[in-house]
Formats: structure tokens, C-alpha cells, sequence
């Protein structure tokens, strides 16, 4: 009989422990999936980059831009994603610059000449006959005009990301070749729409025409423009040199590209964040310069391939253009913004 108490006793001592254990057990259990759940709840979602461009796929512009995109997930351990719109897929570079600037669009990949329509300095760089090459080009926005670029984009609403490449813009004509600056009196231009192209446009005496990149062949094939002036790169990823016949190597307006972010979206970002974004290897320009610097002997030769006139000028006559164009320089400053004459002085290396 005192067996069987002890047992009856045991037994329901140990379905009392098995309980509390069941009891103890859910609560771990139900505290674990509070925890989880609570860090879900919490982890901050990616921030999304989203850059857009005129610039074509397939080009060196979209291999530059993918560079930087895989550069910025991986140094921000995927906290923040990148998107990419090419070819004008979000519209042409003025309305691009314009939601960068309003803070709708994170990101603009593109000329600093668009950028110029809100930030006015920016328009100084493409003046005409203002760089002989790209090495003085290079020296002068990497290092003095800096500065003066950030400062003036900062006041405007935007932040300095790197600097990018179009090149040495040129004259592609329809019917009429161009070999003095008269030869450009009277003939309807297509214009990229900024203020330093059309004021150099006029200089010359032609009529410059300000249309977006994506209606620029249909006016040339309808005969709307007698010709362009562009990079041999850029005619050929957008095939305005289809409707070409003549090329005169001016390389008469150096025109860099340029990557800048929305002020009201970065200072949103983590500090680090902001870090990493401003302080880009010096490797993704050089890079990108390169890529499309090694395209240009090519891709002349491909021209004169298709059947184009490439007129390459000698000092005597690229010097008569320069008197006209070099004029122009102190004439965009003055009237670009607040550091304008600063940033003339600054690409002069004065």
C-alpha cells in the first residue's frame, strides 16, 4: 500500500512538472516569435536609387552607370538598391534635372549642360574653344572647378555623385559642309536646350532649333534641322549620323557628363550612406573617360565608312571658329549664377 502512494504521489508530481515545462516551454516560444516578428517589424527596408538618363544601352554611358550601381549595393551591403532608366525612358534631361531638383527622382546621370538649365554655372563648361584636349579638361574639373561645381549644385538641390563623359561635340551637316564660320550662316541647327548652345549657335550665324534627344533623327530625316553638333559616339548610339553626310572635326565644346543626387533624398539616407555616395573611387570616372575616349578613332573611321565626309580642320581654320566662339566664354559666365566668373576662372586655370 505505501508503494502505491509513493507511486500515485510521484505521478502527480511529475504531470505537475510536465505542465509548468509545457507552460514555461510557450512562453519561450510565443516571446521568440515576438521577438522575430518585432524585428521584422523594425529592420529598415532598402532604400531605392533610381537614376535616370538619356544615355542608350548598350554603350560605355550604361557600362559606367552598372559600375556604379554594383559599387553601391556592395559597399552599402544591400542597403541600398539601384535602378537604372536608359534612354530617356523617364523623359529628356531637362525634365530629368527638373524632379531631381523637386526631390521625385533620386538621381540624374547626364550633361552638365541640362543640369544648366537650374543650376546656371554649370553652362560656363561648354563654352566654346574653352579646352585644346581632354588632359586640360580633365586637370581643371578635377581639380580647382570642383569645388565651385559642388558648391553651386548644393545650392540648388543637388549633391556631387562623379563625373562622367560625352566628349568633344562636332558639327554633322545634311547637305551643306562646313569649313569657315560662314558656311554655318542660315542653316537651321538642332540644339541641345541650353542657353550656352544656343547663344553659340547664334554667334555663328545659324538658327538654332532646341529639340529633345528623342525627336532629334525624325526632324533631321524630315529635314525640320540641317544638321546637329555631338560627340561621334553619341551619333552613333542614337543614329542621327544616318541622316548625315558631312562631318567637320570642330570639337568645338568639351561637354563631361556628370551623376548627382537629390539633396532631399541623400540627407534622408544614413550618415555612412551619405558617405559612401560622395566619396566614389576616382576609378569609376577614369574608367568611364576612358571607355568612351578609346571609341573616338573608331568610330570616325566608321563614319567615313558609312559614307560620311569627315573634314579634319587644320590650326589656321579651327583658330578662325575660336575668334568667333572664345568670345562667348565671359559672356556665359557673367551671366551664370553666382560663381560663374569664379568657375571661368577656375576651368581657365587662373
Amino acid at each position: 500500500m505505501k508503494s502505491a502512494h509513493v507511486s500515485s504521489s510521484a505521478h502527480r508530481h511529475l504531470a505537475l512538472v510536465l505542465t509548468g515545462l509545457s507552460a514555461f516551454l510557450s512562453l519561450l516560444f510565443v516571446a521568440g516569435e515576438a521577438h522575430v516578428a518585432d524585428a521584422q517589424t523594425t529592420a529598415p527596408a532598402a532604400a531605392t536609387l533610381r537614376i535616370g538618363t538619356v544615355a542608350p544601352e548598350g554603350t560605355p554611358w550604361e557600362k559606367q552607370l552598372k559600375g556604379l550601381r554594383t559599387h553601391i549595393e556592395r559597399e552599402s551591403g544591400g542597403r541600398v538598391k539601384v535602378r537604372l532608366f536608359m534612354g530617356g525612358s523617364l523623359g529628356g534631361e531637362k525634365a530629368l534635372v527638373r524632379r531631381v531638383s523637386q526631390g521625385t527622382l533620386e538621381c540624374f546621370a547626364g550633361s552638365t549642360a541640362a543640369l544648366g538649365s537650374v543650376v546656371e554655372e554649370l553652362n560656363v563648361i561648354e563654352a566654346p574653344y574653352l579646352f585644346d584636349d581632354v588632359a586640360a579638361a580633365d586637370r581643371a574639373l578635377d581639380g580647382p572647378a570642383l569645388p565651385i561645381v559642388r558648391s553651386a549644385l548644393t545650392e540648388h538641390g543637388f549633391t556631387f555623385g562623379i563625373w562622367a563623359e560625352n566628349g568633344f561635340r562636332s558639327w554633322f551637316t545634311r547637305d551643306r559642309p562646313i569649313r569657315t564660320p560662314a558656311d554655318l550662316r542660315g542653316l537651321r541647327m538642332r540644339s541641345q536646350e541650353a542657353s550656352v548652345h544656343l547663344e553659340t549657335y547664334r554667334a555663328f550665324g545659324a538658327t538654332p532649333n532646341p529639340i529633345d534627344v528623342t525627336n532629334v533623327l525624325t526632324s533631321l530625316q524630315t529635314g525640320a534641322v540641317d544638321g546637329f553638333d555631338n560627340t561621334p559616339l553619341f551619333a552613333f548610339a542614337t543614329s542621327w549620323y544616318q541622316a548625315a553626310h558631312h562631318l567637320n572635326l570642330s570639337q568645338h565644346s568639351y561637354q563631361p557628363g556628370i551623376v548627382v543626387y537629390s539633396n532631399q533624398w541623400l540627407s534622408a539616407q544614413p550618415a555612412d550612406i551619405q558617405q559612401m555616395l560622395t566619396n566614389l573611387p576616382a576609378s569609376i570616372t577614369t574608367d568611364g573617360r576612358n571607355g568612351v575616349r578609346r571609341m573616338d578613332p573608331i568610330l570616325i573611321q566608321n563614319l567615313e565608312r558609312a559614307g560620311i565626309t569627315v573634314h579634319r580642320p587644320t590650326a589656321a581654320e579651327r583658330q578662325q571658329f575660336a575668334a568667333i566662339g572664345r568670345p562667348l566664354q565671359d559672356r556665359v559666365a557673367g551671366s551664370a549664377g553666382t560663381h560663374g566668373r569664379d568657375l571661368l576662372r577656375a576651368l581657365r586655370g587662373r
